[in-house]
Order: C-alpha cells, then sequence, then structure tokens
C-alpha cells in the first residue's frame, strides 16, 4: 500500500496531540494476547449458557417441554418467554423483536430458550433435550412478495415507506438509460465472536459485562426487559474485538441476564461462529430499479429509482438505511429533478440493521453503474461524465437540504483520474504472472482483460433525522496526569487514541489515561457514524479547555496578563513575552482540576411526506477508481489497485486514518466480490468463515491514498469528517464499473457472481 500522503510521522515530526500518529495505548496487549475480552471473564461460582435456536425460518410454536432439560444433572435452569418479567419485545424505534419467541418464529435462529448450567458442554446437550413442536409454515422470503403476503407481525410487512419528490415530475432528458440491481447480505463478521458475562447484584439487580458499543441504550432495554429499574442494571464494556456494525446482538445479551437473576449466580456464553452469524444483524439485501435522464451533453435533468430493502424478520435500523439509501439514491451529483420512492419490509430472512454505510453502499452501486451507461450510450468517457455532473458545497440535495459542509468531489475525482495507472505486466514472463484466480491461477493469460472504473461516494454523519445526538466527557488532572471520562466505546475507530490526542494538545500533558466504559458514566451513545469523533471528542475538547482555564487563570492574574497571552506546549506553560516559564506539574501544585462538558450538534429533522426535510448534520466523500483484472474465459476477479481520494475535513492521527481507510476500502471489496450470507428459503447456509468468504491478506488489493482533501469542516469540532464508511460504500461501486470496463457486460449485482464476468465467444 502506497500512502505518501498519510505516512507516518518522522523523527521531527509531531508526535504528541492532534495531527500526530500516536499508537493506541492498548496496541502491544491486543498483539501479545493478552488484552481482556468478554471472552477471557471469570466470576466464582459460574455457570455457562447455551441459547436454543430455531431450526425453521418460520413456524408456529405448538408447545415447548423443557422437562428433559431440567432434568438433567448440572443444570440450574431454563427460561423461556414465560421467565420474561417486564417488556418481552424489544427494538430501535419498534418494539417488535421479543427476547424469545413464544407464539410465532419469524426467522432461522430466532432463541428459543436458554440453559445456564454448571459445564459448557451440559449447557448445549440441556439446550438440545427441549423439545418444541413447530407447526412450519411457509417463509416469505422475497421482498417484493412481502406486500401482498400474510403479516409477519401485528404490525403488518412495511417498515417505512418513503416517496421522495424533487422538482418536475415531467421533466425528461434527450438520453436515458434503466437498470434493475440487487445487492446481497453483508454480514460483519466481527473479528470475535459474541460472548459475555452476567453477574446478578445483592441488590436483586444484574451487571451485565459485554462488548456493547450502546450501553445506556441496551441497559435500558436490559432492564425494561428485566422489569427492573434502569438504575439497577450496569453495563460494563468489555474489550470490543472489532464493530463494523451493531457488536452486540441484544437476544444474545437478554437471556444472560435473565438466566443471572434466576440463579443467582454468574452466567457466561461465548456464541460460536454459526451462532454468531445467526444472531446479530446483516446488511440489508437490496433491490433497485432506476432511471437517468440526461441531455445531449450528458448533464443529469432527472433520477428515478425505486429501493426495497428486505429488513429480515424485525424492524431494527430499517427506517434509519432507508432513509439513507433515499436521501443518496442520486449520489454526490447535481439532478434537478429527483422522483425515489423507498420502502423496508419484513420477511422471513435473518434480520437486517446497522452495518458500516447502511443504505448508501446499495444505492452507490446502483447510480454508480447507471452513470457507466450513460457514458456509454453518450460515447464519453466515465470520468469526464461524472466530472460535469459533480456536486459542490451549495448545491442542494433531493431531500431540499442544502450541502454547507465542504464538498471537494470534482477535486476528489480528479486526484484518483490523473493518478498513474499501474502497469501492465507485459514485460513480465507469462509464468510469473498474478492471474485472477491467484498466483496458480488455472486461466491462460491470453484470456485475461484488463478494466478501470470510477466511483463516487458519500455518507452522512452522525444520527439523522431528528435524533438527539450528545455525549458528556469529564477530563480531570492531578500530579502530571490526566484521565478522561466519556462512555464513547473503543470499537476499533480510534476514540481512545483521539481522546488522548485531545487532552495532549489542550494541556501539554502527555500521560492521558481514558477510563474504562460502564453506564455508571453519562450516556455517550452509539459507536457509529464518526459520531464519537465529533460528538465525543467535541465534549473532551470542550472538558479540557475548562482544565485549561483552571490551570491558566491564576498565572494569568499573578502576572497581569490575560489566559489567552498563555501557550502551553510540551508540559510547558510560557508567555507571549517569555517572562512566565514554568512546567504545568509546577503550575498545578499537588491541586487536582476537573471538568465536566457536554457536546451536541445543531439539530436535524426527519423527512416529510415527501422526502423533503434538512435531514443530517453532515456529510462526507469519496472517489475511488478501480483497475481489475478479469479471466474472461473463467469469471474469475482480481482486483489490482484501488486509488481513494477522501474528503477527511482534518487529518487527526496520519497512521491512524490510513489504517481506517485502507480497511474500508478492503471490506467494501469484499462485498464486491466474495461477501454474501446465502439465505435459500430463509436458511442461512454456511454460517461460518470457511462457507461465508471474507477477504484476507491474499485478497486485499494494493491501495492508493493519493489524495486526502483537508477542508474543515466549521460546525464539526477539530473540523474532521467520518473516515471508514465512506470507503466502503464507494469501493464496491468502482470494482464493478472496472469489471463492466474489462467485459463489456452490464455487471447489475453484488457481490460479482463468476458468471457476469464471463464472455461469451472468448
Amino acid at each position: 500500500m502506497s500512502q505518501e500522503t498519510v505516512t507516518a510521522p518522522a523523527a521531527e515530526e509531531k508526535h504528541l496531540g492532534l495531527g500526530a500518529s500516536l499508537a493506541p495505548a492498548d496496541a502491544r496487549a491486543k498483539t501479545e494476547g493478552t488484552f481482556p475480552y468478554a471472552s477471557d471473564l471469570w466470576a466464582e461460582g459460574l455457570l455457562w449458557a447455551a441459547i436454543l435456536r430455531s431450526p425453521h425460518p418460520h413456524a408456529r410454536i405448538t408447545s415447548i417441554d423443557t422437562s428433559g432439560a431440567e432434568q438433567m444433572p448440572g443444570v440450574h435452569a431454563v427460561v423461556t418467554h414465560a421467565d420474561v418479567p417486564g417488556d418481552a419485545a424489544h427494538g430501535r424505534r419498534i418494539a417488535d423483536r421479543p427476547v424469545f419467541a413464544s407464539e410465532l418464529v419469524r426467522h432461522h435462529g430466532e432463541p428459543i430458550a436458554a440453559v445456564a448450567a454448571d459445564h459448557p458442554d451440559t449447557a448445549r446437550m440441556a439446550a438440545a433435550a427441549i423439545v418444541v413442536e413447530y407447526e412450519v409454515l411457509e417463509p416469505v422470503t422475497d421482498p417484493e412478495q412481502a406486500f401482498a403476503a400474510e403479516p409477519l407481525h401485528p404490525d403488518g410487512n412495511l417498515i417505512r415507506h418513503i416517496p421522495l419528490q424533487y422538482g418536475d415530475a415531467e421533466a425528461t432528458g434527450e438520453i436515458v438509460v434503466e437498470g434493475l440491481y440487487r445487492i446481497g447480505r453483508q454480514d460483519p463478521a466481527p473479528i470475535g465472536a459474541e460472548a459475555g458475562l452476567a453477574v446478578p447484584r445483592p441488590d436483586g439487580g444484574v451487571e451485565l459485562y459485554v462488548a456493547s458499543t450502546d450501553p445506556h441504550s441496551d441497559r435500558d432495554l436490559a432492564a425494561a426487559c428485566y422489569g427492573l429499574e434502569p438504575d439497577r442494571v450496569k453495563v460494563v464494556v468489555t474489550g470490543v474485538p472489532g464493530a463494523t456494525a451493531d457488536r452486540e446482538d441484544p437476544g444474545f445479551q437478554l437471556p444472560l441476564g435473565l438466566l443471572a437473576l434466576k440463579t443467582g449466580c454468574p452466567v457466561k456464553l461465548t456464541a460460536t461462529r454459526e451462532e454468531s452469524f445467526l444472531g446479530h444483524a446483516h446488511r440489508h439485501p437490496t433491490l433497485l430499479r432506476y432511471r437517468h435522464h440526461a441531455d445531449a451533453e450528458g448533464r443529469l435533468v432527472k433520477v428515478e429509482a425505486q429501493i426495497l430493502l428486505d429488513a429480515g424478520a424485525y424492524a431494527d435500523a430499517s427506517s434509519e438505511s432507508l432513509a439513507a439509501a433515499v436521501a443518496f439514491a442520486c449520489g454526490p451529483y447535481v439532478v434537478p429533478h429527483a422522483f425515489i420512492e423507498g420502502w423496508a419490509v419484513r420477511t422471513n430472512n435473518p434480520p437486517s440493521g446497522h452495518v458500516r454505510g447502511e443504505g448508501a453502499l446499495q444505492v452507490c452501486a446502483a447510480y454508480e453503474a447507471q452513470m457507466d451507461k450513460l457514458a456509454a450510450k453518450l460515447g464519453v468517457d466515465p470520468a469526464e461524465l461524472r466530472m460535469r455532473n459533480v456536486m459542490a458545497t451549495g448545491d442542494i440535495l433531493p431531500t431540499g437540504q442544502t450541502v454547507t459542509c465542504p464538498a471537494p468531489v470534482a477535486e476528489l475525482l480528479r486526484a484518483v483520474r490523473d493518478f498513474d495507472l499501474p502497469p501492465l505486466p507485459k514485460d513480465t514472463p507469462e509464468e510469473e504472472w498474478i492471474l485472477p484466480g491467484g498466483p496458480e491461477g488455472a486461466g491462460e493469460p491470453g484470456a485475461v482483460r484488463r478494466g478501470v472504473g470510477y466511483a463516487l461516494g458519500m455518507v452522512h454523519m452522525l444520527g439523522a433525522e431528528g435524533a438527539d445526538e450528545v455525549s458528556t466527557a469529564t477530563v480531570k488532572v492531578q500530579d502530571g496526569v490526566a484521565t478522561v471520562i466519556c462512555a464513547a466505546v473503543e470499537t476499533g475507530q480510534g476514540f481512545s487514541t483521539l481522546a488522548r490526542q485531545i487532552v495532549q494538545e489542550t494541556l501539554g500533558i502527555e500521560e492521558v489515561h481514558v477510563a474504562a466504559v460502564d453506564t455508571d458514566q453519562p450516556p455517550a451513545g452509539a459507536g457509529c457514524r464518526s459520531r464519537h469523533t465529533w460528538v465525543s471528542g467535541g465534549a473532551v475538547e470542550r472538558a479540557a479547555k475548562m482544565v485549561r482555564t483552571q490551570l491558566l487563570q491564576p498565572l494569568a492574574h499573578k502576572f497581569g496578563m490575560s489566559t489567552e497571552l498563555l501557550q502551553i506546549a510540551d508540559g510547558k506553560i510560557t508567555s507571549y513575552d517569555g517572562v512566565l516559564s514554568t512546567t504545568v506539574t509546577e503550575a498545578m501544585d499537588g491541586k487536582e482540576l476537573w471538568a465536566t462538558a457536554q457536546c451536541r450538534p445543531h439539530p436535524t429533522e426527519p423527512l416529510d411526506e415527501t422526502g423533503q426535510g434538512d435531514a443530517f448534520v453532515g456529510l462526507a466523500f469519496c472517489a475511488i477508481r478501480a483497475v481489475v483484472d478479469v479471466d474472461v474465459e473463467l469469471g474469475s476477479i482480481r482486483v489490482v489497485e484501488l486509488a481513494v481520494a477522501q474528503d477527511v475535513g482534518r487529518v487527526l492521527n496520519p497512521a491512524q486514518l490510513a489504517a481506517r481507510i485502507e480497511a474500508g476500502v478492503t471490506q467494501g471489496v469484499g462485498a464486491a466480490l466474495t461477501e454474501n450470507l446465502r439465505t435459500p428459503r430463509g436458511v442461512v447456509r454456511h454460517p461460518d468463515l470457511t462457507g461465508y468468504a471474507l477477504p484476507t491478506a491474499l485478497d486485499a488489493p494494493d491501495i492508493q491514498i493519493v489524495k486526502l482533501v483537508e477542508e474543515r469542516d466549521v460546525v464539526a469540532p477539530f473540523g474532521a469528517k467520518a473516515a471508514s464508511a465512506v470507503p466502503v460504500v464507494t469501493a464496491p461501486a468502482a470494482v464493478a464499473g472496472a469489471v463492466r470496463a474489462a467485459t463489456g457486460r452490464p455487471v447489475n449485482r453484488l457481490p460479482i457472481r463468476p458468471q457476469a464476468a464471463v464472455v461469451s465467444g472468448q
């Protein structure tokens, strides 16, 4: 990987504070395998849990007999829906998901019962001994059929419908292209499967030790389920082994606490990889129909689209995902007229939910395919066609919202377009070629075609449509050491490192610790959409600045000057005229200083009945050029290079930013080529990392970060933008475009199947 613009700092460069490549404090422990995750936890008197899951995607439960399990030696408790003392259903906006299925099973793998025993094998055998009688029902697995199917839930099958209308419905263009596109089900595939520990408390409450990415929401959900007040449930966040989606499945967390409360003993559960695949939410499979109108010069006139999201059995984050899909259905292009209709429906497929770039990835693949079709029909270079239509600051989204943040889309596109293409292997002996099947690829070099594709992507940052985004942080300083207390979970996005850098920058203190997260702290919200960089980072900065004022005011008063005339750097406080020079430790004089602050971005509003409204706080953009080699006889594809230009606002940690972009691009390549959780008739096939093909280090392409545009967003703390999601969104569309260029085939489905890349007659 080449990353000329984001290299790690040289010896003379900044090594502390914002802009430095500060290493994560836990990097060594994680590398050596000594970092404690939930699967490593232990407690005296520990019991082990197992969950019985439905083998059917749709069935009526006629009876549940737990007597066989309860009578097994070593079994301490069995719980079903009858043992849920509080709210039996939960969900994000719609409480439609039961803790345990009671009358109906709505998806394969839905929890039916849970067991606690003195050994994990005993727990698994006891779960298998529970006898459940089912009346198997015909599953609804086609989202198009969900509209006319019998309701799968009392609320019906339609979760949300957004009919966006912008401009003149009668407008037409001289050139019209149409397309039908399908996006598969991508699994977030976290590095470590779910694990957790529940410990009963003397007051009748319970503590949950889990890798939650939104601990306060999880606490409130659990308290409602257990019939307890929130202050009697505590969520302690353990080490999070990676999260590119909602990290913990509530159907995994909630039974743990029920078992701990019933047995009075600590209860632990470590999911198998199969259980992980069955339990957590996936990316929404999506069906998209598009019609683009353009004038004779290739400038867009109107976009018409229909977007159908398969939510699976429960609503989860489908409403938010649909809003993003509809709002960004035209991409970062100027479109005078747009008519987008979007639906999210329930089916008997596995639940869909929040996965990095939800909604935006699916539509990016479709609108970029449409741009390629327009370019081909007009005989225009694909990059040039895009350049004629790109969005800029001051343009208007189809939702009617003005783009007020920096939108350097043209600059990003020029950067990847003008970057040198990788050389062809013409001077390399054929036996040394890296073929699209790998070094030992079965194809012939003569069947390999090279293609170049472009894509422009966009995502929103923070919550949308009126979400109350707020975070609270406390900064304490004593004896030359600073501590940050904030319930923002470190999910791998680098927040803990950023918090340390903020305090170093503001207070000049090198040693900064970030406290472990639990729900005794004020809430900070979910770890997604770069929320914590913006909202929690903003709260840390405000608290640190308040401490800075406390530190400097006595000195400023003593020397008769304003605090603005004092600066802190490298642990020293100096005045503008050099009269004052002292260390931070000396100025502290043994005192403890602390401050608590909140950060709350400007409010947004829900989309109205025509899809209009200022729904988003901020936007981030990315351009990617993909170069691929395709064996047009076998249909195998090798991604040779991905050139990336990204709108980052401000580089806060160069090395960390490069890693986030590289990881996002690689996840996008997986969505483009290999990742598709297959669910024939609603049953998950191959729920393991053998059957589900994640890209490995051998599959990762050469990633060239050719430009990072640092045009700061004035309303964002530090001016920084989202880093991880937008390359995930953009990469699949770029790869698909490159395969189209190499083969001349339409490529209207992701992941790209081999038969879609075969050219007949070769």
